[in-house]
């Protein structure tokens, strides 16, 4: 049995073990875990699910995230190249045993260790069956649509720790080639492509091309997140404008063209 309302308790139980929470990250991934369980449970509710798999959608968008809290305790920044946030996370809940504290059922571990090992790689893995892709799906889409929202309101030195430092770092950084190419070819941007402070901000637009459901689309554009990112930084390098312009227009054709 699948109990949300129980697994979030245990998760604020889990948050209590650790002491040090002055990491400006720290409150942004709780936060973002709370909006990436509703994301994940909306999607579920739109895809018209059991109610088995919309607890279960919710279920693990509560745990997707719960290694960052680690990442921070151990290197004090968010950085997905360094540290496999998703591997650890996974390690943590069924190689510890902690995955009991949030649901005591284990009929469902193998698609919540899949879901959670996936949710933040290029590309999903093969062979899945039908049901762990599925909520594979869910919360890569769910994620990626809070991910709009963190950059959208938060302050970008809690978003980037030890990267940016204010507004202007990313104003005065510049789009690198090979990602705004990849963002042309419209796919989405290898984590190990990005070198500049916008490279990092221009992969989370790129986040588009990887949506698997229209309701995800949807929430895209009643939200105008293409636009309101692009337009919270004024770009002092003239080309960089003129890509990031470019960029707005591909990707929200793309939504459009998903939309429709």
């Amino acid at each position: 049995m699948i109990d949300a309302e129980k697994a979030k308790i245990a998760f604020k139980d889990f948050l209590n073990e650790y002491e040090d929470k002055s990491d400006l990250g720290f409150e942004l991934k709780i936060v973002h875990t709370y909006y990436v369980a509703e994301n994940a449970k909306k999607i579920a509710q739109e895809l018209k699910l059991s109610k088995e798999d919309i607890e279960l959608a919710e279920l693990i968008g509560i745990l997707h995230d719960i290694g960052r809290f680690e990442e921070l305790k151990i290197t004090k920044e968010l950085n997905s190249v360094k540290f496999d946030h998703a591997g650890h996370g996974s390690k943590m809940l069924f190689e510890k045993g902690i995955i009991r504290k949030f649901i005591e059922d284990n009929q469902y571990d193998n698609i919540i260790k899949k879901a959670i090992e996936n949710h933040s790689k290029l590309e999903i893995e093969k062979d899945l069956d039908e049901r762990t892709l599925l909520h594979s799906k869910i919360i890569r889409d769910a994620d990626k649509i809070d991910n709009y929202r963190v950059k959208k309101d938060e302050k970008v030195e809690a978003i980037f720790p030890k990267r940016v430092n204010k507004k202007e770092d990313m104003e005065e950084s510049i789009l690198s080639d090979r990602v705004y190419n990849t963002i042309l070819d419209k796919k989405s941007v290898d984590i190990h492509d990005r070198v500049t402070s916008l490279d990092f901000w221009a992969c989370i637009l790129a986040f588009t091309f990887d949506l698997n459901f229209n309701v995800s689309y949807k929430i895209v554009k009643e939200n105008d997140y293409i636009n309101v990112l692009i337009d919270r930084f004024k770009y002092k390098d003239r080309e960089t404008k003129n890509r990031m312009e470019n960029i707005r227009k591909i990707i929200n054709e793309y939504v459009n063209q998903k939309i429709s």
